[in-house]
């Protein structure tokens, strides 16, 4: 279940990250644009050629390392020569993360930045040694799990200090306790999703956590993102699945969650779901499985407008009529997916606002919630499309940053920004996010589909894609700061499940206020006092 690796660079000391140094995902899964949809490119956006591309992994020129050889022998002594590397091959993996900046910065052929090793720790004891030594050396530590940041998550930021080492989890890929009583499984951080599923798959069980970055992300990184999968009514947010936590700071290690739920004093687990490795190194999970699905249904719909169709995902919701997936695309994405994303046969013509059910559990009650979805849906304006684009968004679920890269290398620019509202306030946070994208960006396409879900709110997420210009880099980071803005301005949150890393740390303040940013300075100077956790991440 697991993603086919790259090959390995001769010189590579340490296993490398399933994600291809300059792309998203498997190599093998990378996909050429189509003439209609380069067509489309041309039409839409005046994209007329293929992008320059940028050097191959032997050509990129890498910041050398700051570490000295005593550096480097300290930390072997710790976890063991096999599992400590400054060889290029390794640091070049661990650079960054996958957004569409990440990958233009490594289409550079000036000096780029890495990690000055990789260090890959056994378990909690190497990790609290590693932390000791580290912030006795004045070295910073990005902990490391899939790669799959787009939030600036993972720069290797030296915030002042003498250098920085990415700490890779991935040896801490265990099941490591399964209470099938309960209904618990304590999970080692640097599993990735595929492989934590097939593990309790084999009990019959299932976590039903898929993020669209599913296949290599890991189950360290969902809790210190607090991720959200496209499962986005049924098991959506990693944080409620979270049940229990273990996390080694400088300080010491933390043991937290000890009962379905406690009236003793706040929950000290918030204080690491969604810390980013800027608190502690989160090195096991305790989350809450279920038994895997014995039934799906499958059902898609199309809805006149984004108003209509937005009315009737509240209804459902605020019903509780059950569906696992429920989301709707704007006019303008469904258009492009259907010009752009594979098909499975049988799909009906699709006009105005394309919305995707899904319903899981025994037969009956797969049956009944569709049922009783299929009645509100009907109610509100709905109109049926049968299984076939639901099917179709499944299959190919997992797929859209290949896309992106697909865009990329022909020329486009291709970026994603996320938030949530009430839904009072839906209308008035897409539009203002919208505007601000198009003003930012003339001549772009922006698409936004509503991907999450709640009683009282949802989630919208938008896509950009643009010609990428003379300095795309900076082209982006002027549309991300207006939109930003917007998002801030319309009431609207800064991420709904992206997370904060660098790239939204300047609307921190804007977000919690100025006491809830001392707040968490103050969490962070007694737990980390040498500052050597993710510099630059979070907290402004």
């Amino acid at each position: 279940m697991t993603a086919e690796k790259q090959a390995e660079p001769a010189d590579a000391a340490l296993p490398l990250p399933p994600m291809k140094w300059d792309a998203w995902g498997d190599p093998a899964l990378a996909k050429e644009l189509s003439a209609d949809v380069k067509g489309l490119l041309a039409a839409a956006l005046g994209v007329t050629g293929d992008a320059e591309p940028g050097p191959d992994a032997p050509d990129v020129v890498l910041r050398p390392s700051a570490l000295s050889p005593d550096d480097l022998a300290a930390l072997a002594a710790v976890v063991g020569e096999a599992h400590v590397s400054a060889a290029d091959a390794d640091r070049l993996p661990r650079a960054g993360g996958k957004s569409t900046p990440d990958l233009l910065r490594r289409r550079s052929r000036a000096p780029q930045d890495a990690p000055d090793a990789v260090v890959l720790p056994g378990g909690e004891d190497e990790i609290a040694a590693l932390l000791a030594l580290c912030a006795e050396r004045r070295i910073a530590v990005v902990p490391f799990g899939g790669g799959t940041s787009v939030v600036g998550g993972l720069d290797p930021e030296r915030g002042g200090l003498a250098a920085v080492v990415s700490l890779d989890l991935c040896r801490l890929d265990r099941l490591l306790d399964l209470d099938e009583t309960s209904g618990e499984a304590v999970l080692g951080a640097g599993l990735t999703g595929p492989a934590a599923e097939a593990l309790l798959a084999a009990h019959g069980l299932e976590l039903g956590h898929y993020p669209q970055s599913f296949r290599f992300a890991t189950i360290g990184g969902f809790a210190a993102t607090r991720s959200s999968g496209q499962d986005s009514a049924g098991h959506g947010r990693f944080d409620e699945m979270v049940r229990g936590l273990r996390v080694v700071t400088p300080a010491g290690t933390l043991d937290l969650g000890r009962a379905p739920a406690s009236a003793a004093g706040p929950d000290l687990r918030e204080l690491f779901l969604g810390s980013e490795g800027t608190l502690g190194v989160i090195t096991a999970v305790r989350v809450r499985v279920h038994p895997a699905p014995a039934a799906k249904a499958y059902e898609a719909w199309s809805f006149p407008d984004f108003a209509t169709g937005s009315a009737a995902l509240r209804a459902v919701e605020q019903q509780g009529t059950g569906p696992t997936v429920i989301r709707l695309s704007d006019e303008a994405e469904t258009m492009v997916n259907l010009a752009m994303t594979e098909r499975i046969g049988g799909e009906p013509a699709v006009t105005g606002c394309l919305a995707v059910t899904v319903f899981e559990g025994t037969a009956e009650q797969a049956a009944t919630r569709h049922a009783e979805t299929r009645a509100v849906l009907l109610a509100v304006g709905g109109t049926p499309l049968g299984e076939a684009p639901a099917r179709a968004w499944e299959h190919g679920r997992f797929n859209a940053p290949y896309l992106r890269d697909s865009l990329l290398r022909a020329g486009a620019l291709c970026e994603t920004l996320e938030t949530a509202t009430s839904w009072r306030n839906l209308p008035e946070l897409r539009l203002a996010v919208t505007t601000a994208l198009t003003e930012a960006l003339p001549g772009s396409l922006v698409l936004c589909h509503i991907s999450h879900v709640y009683p009282t709110g949802a989630s919208l997420y938008f896509t950009v894609v643009a010609a990428l210009g003379d300095d795309p880099l900076e082209r982006w980071a002027g549309a991300k700061r207006a939109a930003c803005d917007a998002i801030l301005t319309a009431g609207g949150t800064i991420t709904h499940h992206h997370a904060v890393g660098a790239d939204h740390r300047p609307w921190m303040t804007d977000e919690i206020g100025e006491l809830g940013v001392r707040i968490l300075r103050a969490v962070k100077a007694e737990l980390d006092p040498a500052g050597i956790l993710n510099p630059g991440k979070l907290i402004p």
